[in-house]
């Protein structure tokens, strides 16, 4: 009897299986993402169009687009084209390094064309034209993955789903705004790091989008090619806005990716109120804060979303801060935030921020940026180049600082934010005062690069992450490497937990198990930022 009941059990699993599978099978092959059903001649477009494409000295480029959607996306697409292959071949390699095998490659693509279902549903027409319409001129190198409409459609939640396993890829964006008598001016300035990283060649291209929409209001955003969403921008009324990770549950199907919603309060907000009606219009399926300042208010303050709820989070202070967990009233208390704050990097960074901010106030544009760059932990401590709970943590791809009174910007250039920021003044663009120059950039009032940093911790990073590679590999392929190599190893990042983590995998591969405790213990006396990963050292101390 007892074995009748054990194949009716077996016999109940399989049929449960066989059905999820045919259901999962059903709904891929039934997903619709709403491809728009126009012809677009882009050749024609692009001709007529008076759009721009530049790539100034300090190696951003600078894109000018104007015209309703389908005139945005063709003239983006065709002036791109180039940009977006690059963009499109090193997220492709990025992700074939991380899966070597082509069979779990093509298993993700499928995974992910399940998950984004429904995501077409979401998004406003004009925004699915403009993609569209910009797809035409994207390699049809990736057919496999998709038509080009599905997979730059796609990309745009690529951002989200980053963010929603923020936990796993170890990130997060630093962001905060004054006014008042926290502003060496009194005006409202903001500034921001975002560290959304896929590497140093995803990065390599930035674009420095000025968008000219036939409804809505004009704006700039920072982003890369084929992103027409907005992740950093600022519009022609002085709203600025800057998306921040909050961590909450993982999702089970996509909806509005974030950047979409940020580019629409952009196009359609000029105050703070405005934006937060726009923000609660829409379904999204990650949880994110987005600092939103506003030059009518004067002020700045937070909205957060998650799929079930949008708040907003305003101070009565003249300053704001923001990392990567929820402050107001609706948010804060939940279960992922509390669990965040206790287990991640993130209110680190944010008594950090605190503690910098306080240091440097009243804040102006030079004093901003050097928060951003700072690469200490809390009372200045050393806690090892790229640590996460550093402001800095040399993966950014861009950082920025707003001044939305002015209509101004200032952004970063390479490597990371050491590099010099350059400025932009959005209102004499948008008024053709600067339409007859090469570059839009306000060459005399650009921030000085960081030399000093540049030539100290630059090369000490480069080759450290090099090194990091190397001990990986020869670690699980269990090779010996000089101890000359692992001296050097150590020099260049002391400081950090990773570094004798590392050595201490490397030791235990060597067969050398009381090295390893030994290394593995000195990383656990380091700054560590999550508690998942000091977990991961003790249960290794503990089975060696």
């Amino acid at each position: 009897m007892d074995w009748m009941v054990l194949v009716w059990i077996v016999v109940a699993l399989l049929l449960v299986m066989v059905t999820l599978i045919t259901i999962a099978v059903v709904l891929y092959h039934r997903a619709d993402f709403l491809e728009p059903k126009i012809e677009i001649d882009v050749e024609a477009i692009a001709k007529h169009n008076r759009s721009t494409l530049n790539k100034n000295r300090f190696g951003l480029w600078e894109a000018h687009i104007v015209g309703e959607a389908v005139e945005r996306g063709a003239t983006y697409g065709k002036l791109c084209s180039d940009l977006i292959k690059h963009q499109e071949d090193t997220f492709n390699s990025s992700i074939h390094q991380m899966i070597p095998s082509r069979r779990w490659v093509d298993f993700l693509h499928k995974v992910i064309i399940f998950f984004n279902r429904n995501m077409a549903r979401h998004i406003p027409e004009e925004y699915r034209n403009e993609i569209y319409a910009m797809s035409l001129s994207a390699s049809d190198e990736y057919l496999r993955y998709g038509s080009n409409y599905v997979r730059q459609l796609n990309y745009h939640a690529a951002h989200d789903i980053g963010h929603a396993m923020q936990k796993y890829m170890l990130v997060g964006c630093t962001s905060f705004a004054a006014w008042g008598k926290s502003s060496a001016s009194g005006e409202l300035i903001v500034a921001r790091n975002f560290d959304f990283s896929m590497g140093e060649e995803f990065a390599k291209n930035k674009i420095v989008l000025f968008m000219e929409p036939t409804s809505g209001y004009r704006f700039v955003s920072l982003s890369w090619p084929g992103m027409m969403g907005v992740v950093s921008g600022m519009n022609e009324h002085g709203l600025s806005i800057t998306l921040n990770a909050l961590e909450g549950a993982i999702p089970t199907s996509s909806a509005m990716p974030i950047s979409l919603v940020a580019r629409h309060i952009l196009q359609h907000a000029s105050t703070i109120d405005e934006a937060y009606i726009i923000a609660m219009q829409f379904k999204c399926f990650v949880s994110e804060s987005m600092l939103v300042a506003s030059a009518k208010d004067g002020c700045a303050a937070i909205i957060e979303k998650t799929p079930s709820c949008t708040a907003i989070y305003r101070t009565n202070k003249s300053h704001i801060l923001c990392t990567n967990h929820a402050q107001s009233e609706a948010l804060k208390h939940q279960k992922h935030n509390r669990q965040n704050m206790a287990t991640s990097d993130s209110p680190y960074r944010y008594a950090r921020l605190q503690e910098l901010f306080d240091r440097h106030a009243p804040i102006d544009v030079h004093s901003a940026i050097n928060i951003l760059r700072d690469t200490r932990g809390k009372g200045d401590c050393e806690i090892g180049l790229s640590n996460e709970k550093t402001l800095n943590q040399l993966v950014a791809f861009h950082s920025v600082v707003f001044e939305p009174t002015k209509l101004r910007l200032w952004v970063s250039t390479a490597p990371w934010q050491l590099g010099e920021f350059v400025c932009y003044d959005i209102g004499k663009i948008f008024r053709g005062e600067m339409a007859n120059k090469h570059s839009y950039a306000l060459e005399e009032l650009t921030i000085a690069a960081d030399e000093a940093a540049i030539a100290e911790i630059c090369p000490r990073i480069y080759r450290f992450r090099e090194l990091c590679d190397l001990l990986r590999t020869h670690t699980n392929e269990r090779r010996r490497v000089e101890d000359e190599l692992l001296r050097e190893f150590e020099a260049l990042n002391p400081h950090l937990f990773l570094t004798y983590d590392i050595l201490g995998d490397y030791m235990r591969a060597m067969g050398d198990r009381v090295e390893a405790r030994r290394l593995w213990q000195q990383a656990l006396e380091m700054e560590i930022p999550r508690i998942t990963e000091r977990r991961a050292i003790e249960r290794k101390i503990k089975k060696s």
